[in-house]
């Protein structure tokens, strides 16, 4: 298993995934979204998994804006542009990817 968490430090989700793999004593490897983002290829790989809409954090300040946008590729340059509007954590094994606290998921991939 190779999976990387893209959180951020004040995400209580974040911290209980962190959280769950630790206590299973499975590796991980954490990325502070806020500070290195993500990659154009890794935010389209994750969107193809769990959908545009999945992705966006509806409690970040500018999330609104984001709905008003109209095409997706715009919304994608938004968030590559402002990481924290992207919804904690961002758990993924190889090509699986989770958006949120889903343990039940992560249980499929031990």
């Amino acid at each position: 298993m190779n999976i990387q968490i893209f959180g951020k430090d004040k995400c209580f989700d974040t911290r209980k995934a962190e959280r769950y793999f630790k206590e299973r004593r499975i590796k991980y490897q954490k990325i502070d979204l806020p500070r290195y983002g993500m990659g154009p290829r890794e935010l389209e790989g994750v969107v193809r998994c769990v959908g545009l809409d999945a992705v966006i954090d509806e409690k970040a300040r500018d999330a609104e804006l984001i709905k008003y946008l109209a095409y997706d590729e715009d919304k994608l340059q938004k968030l590559l542009e402002n990481p924290s509007l992207i919804k904690t954590p961002v758990v993924r094994n190889g090509k699986q990817v989770t958006v949120g606290y889903c343990p039940e998921v992560w249980r499929s991939w031990e």
